[in-house]
């Protein structure tokens, strides 16, 4: 009996999550006025050769700033767009930069272990833009309360638009089309 009870929980739970995936919409972001941005939280982390990168080392160009882990099935559903963009985009025009939460979304103990993870995602998902790993400094400034979590920041290093989930990829690109068009 316990293993039938077994089974036929399983088999709720595998059609609730095929559902739920089914079911997604992709989010939309509002994309905030120039004047009522507020400035995105700096940060210093590192790549996988152990560069630092900062944030303000982009300031003058749009950024898009996509926070993901190698285990969140959303952020699967949407790196293809951000590897579009880059290639829509060279690096002077809008600089795309994925963090990895894989510490802190594997509950991992290291940035080696993170790193571990998230190299051979990168290689296999040929991610072509700059991928960080976070040491839960972003998560924390950032406010993330779920992930996937994209952020468009305009080129005085304003966030123009937040999107909390899957992004709708037209709508990002919307987003970006406009914030790289701003000339001030």
């Amino acid at each position: 009996m316990k293993l039938l009870s077994l089974v036929v929980l399983g088999s709720l739970l595998i059609s609730a999550t095929v559902t739920n995936s089914a079911t997604q919409k992709d989010v939309k972001a509002t994309l905030t006025e120039a004047s009522g941005r507020p400035l995105a939280p700096s940060f210093q982390l590192n790549d996988a050769r152990g560069v630092p990168v900062k944030l303000s080392d982009f300031r003058g160009r749009p950024v898009v700033l996509n926070l993901w882990a190698t285990e969140c099935g959303g952020c699967r559903v949407e790196l293809p767009t951000f590897v579009d963009l880059r290639r829509r985009y060279n690096e002077k025009e809008l600089a795309v930069i994925g963090i990895s939460m894989e510490v802190m979304y594997e509950g991992l103990k290291t940035a080696a272990e993170g790193w571990a993870r998230v190299r051979p995602f990168v290689q296999a998902h040929a991610l072509q833009y700059t991928i960080l790993l976070d040491d839960g400094s972003v998560e924390k400034d950032y406010r993330v309360m779920a992930m996937p979590s994209t952020f468009v920041i305009d080129r005085r290093g304003r966030v123009a638009a937040t999107y909390v989930g899957v992004v709708d990829s037209t709508d990002l690109l919307e987003k970006v089309l406009a914030v790289v068009a701003e000339r001030e």
